[in-house]
């Protein structure tokens, strides 16, 4: 086991969100609690898809005269074909209009911060503080406890090695307003044949089973053959993972804001400005998930990791930076929201994250850093009193991987690959000064450029590769294997022979 130097852990898990656990006797063959579950967006037909919309329109609406907010500058289009209004940037020499981001070992009286000791007590809640106040939202203190049950177990195979896969239904105490039930979905699905419990990486998902499919970002490459599902690398290392089902927790629009654990705590009510969004409440979900892995005997506990692409990449960061029980994290093209700067004017923006279409990921009073017409006048990114790459130091000095795709494979120049490379030699420092190793670039972050694709800065307990394939991390999950391997010392198995061979 890796114990990482100068972590007072009592401190940091006193300030982790810990309601009430409880586990209910296994059922293999009773039926889960039900809950209303909604449909992939794709699959709503017309009428609900209006619906939603409307009921997003007034929720938005709501957030903005809560806040004074008359008008919100419009996020940028995407859109490269010429003539498109209010295109994007994409030219690197106007990407930095705000070129100096907030010192994150500074504090805000103005004086330095010299030690491990004065990061843990007073740096890292100032930091804590606005992200929970500006940016993501509060946890709030009446979240009920989550109680656990097995409702499934079955033997499965994952890229033809045996495994046993558990569905499990975490249902969260929902007496307060019976009208809303939350019932957290996890597979958990570990080798067969492992000897003593293995680490596991949670992946937000679908939360299910082997053989069911479900949703994910990123298939075969395009150019050459696909790497092996995440899944198939993970089990054939020795690892186990579970996917964790995002809807069961929060629906992602802000249709759902008045429902889910969100909802639940609110009893139905539209959010406050620093009430969570559902980048936090999937973070949460994930925390209580890892309190039920810590009673199953497959699993190690101390190396469970968390994992995600795109706005599940944002939710990954989010869960490592604000959940200290997390032991690794890998962070698949997260974009805005997640590792790219708020402050560059590249690609997707802080408007795009604060307008109908993201806004439920945030907290409401992120909105007002998109204002242009309010009671308290305009706001820019430049006013943030934080910036993402203090979100990268909240996981110091766990290891923590940012992991990019190609643009030209589908991992869209709209993520700001450039800027958040940036983000992570900036968040460097304080992995530096918490004792461990932290991407080794010796420019500083305004002039540093990112290394070649397929070219891993690997060496350090923070790390970046940007790899060949598109919006998916799969390309990278063997290089993250590897150097969380390394990092836990966790060794694989020997390489066993594909049964149908044998």
């Amino acid at each position: 086991m890796r114990i990482f130097p100068t972590i007072p852990f009592a401190l940091l898990l006193a300030a982790s969100i810990s309601p009430g656990f409880a586990q209910a006797p296994a059922a293999a063959s009773s039926p889960a609690p039900t809950a209303a579950r909604p449909a992939f967006p794709g699959q709503l037909g017309p009428e609900e898809r209006q619906r939603q919309q409307q009921l997003t329109n007034e929720d938005h609406a709501d957030m903005m005269s809560q806040l004074g907010i008359k008008a919100l500058r419009p996020g940028y289009n995407g859109n490269t074909a010429p003539g498109t209004p209010n295109q994007a940037n994409y030219d690197q020499a106007k990407a930095n209009p705000y070129p100096d981001y907030p010192d994150a070992l500074t504090l805000e009286n103005g004086r330095k911060v010299a030690t491990a000791e004065e990061w843990w007590r007073q740096r890292r809640p100032e930091i804590v503080e606005d992200f929970e106040r500006e940016v993501i939202g509060r946890v709030p203190k009446n979240v009920p406890g989550v109680t656990w049950r097995v409702t499934r177990t079955v033997a499965a195979t994952v890229g033809a090695l045996p495994v046993v896969a558990r569905q499990v239904i975490g249902h969260v105490d929902n007496s307060a307003d019976p009208a809303i039930a939350v019932d957290i979905k996890l597979a958990v699905v570990t080798p067969a044949e492992a000897k003593a419990p293995v680490p596991v990486l949670m992946m937000f998902g679908g939360g299910t089973m082997p053989g069911e499919g479900g949703f994910g970002f990123g298939g075969a490459r395009a150019g050459g053959p696909a790497d092996p599902p995440s899944t198939d690398q993970l089990i054939a290392a020795g690892w186990g993972y579970v996917s964790i089902s995002t809807a069961s927790i929060q629906e992602d629009n802000g249709a759902g804001l008045t429902k889910g654990i969100i909802g639940l705590t609110n009893q139905g009510r539209h959010r406050k400005p620093e009430d969570w969004g559902c980048l936090r409440a999937w973070a949460w979900g994930a925390a209580r998930g890892l309190d039920y892995l810590k009673t199953d005997p497959a699993v190690d506990a101390s190396h469970v990791g968390i994992e995600g692409v795109s706005r599940y990449g944002k939710a990954a960061l989010v869960t490592m930076a604000f959940e200290p029980r997390f032991a690794v994290v890998l962070v698949g093209s997260s974009g805005a929201g997640g590792a790219k700067p708020y402050r560059r004017h590249f690609g997707e923006s802080l408007e795009n994250l604060a307008g109908s279409g993201g806004y439920h990921w945030m907290a409401g009073n992120f909105l007002k850093y998109a204002a242009a017409q309010s009671t308290f006048g305009s706001r820019t990114a430049g006013d943030l009193p934080v910036d993402s790459h203090e979100l990268i130091a909240l996981c110091a000095p766990r290891p923590t991987f940012i992991s990019y795709g190609l643009p030209e494979k589908g991992d869209a120049n709209w993520l700001d690959h450039q800027g958040s490379f940036m983000a992570t030699v900036a968040a460097g420092p304080v992995f530096r000064l918490l004792g461990v190793r932290d991407l080794g670039v010796a420019e500083d972050y305004r002039t540093a450029r990112m290394p070649p694709c397929n070219t891993g800065l690997l060496d350090g307990e923070l790390a970046w590769r940007q790899h060949d394939g598109g919006h998916e991390d799969r390309s990278n999950m063997k290089y993250f294997i590897a150097w969380a391997n390394r990092l836990i010392h966790h060794t694989p198995p020997a390489p066993v022979a594909n049964p149908a061979t044998r």
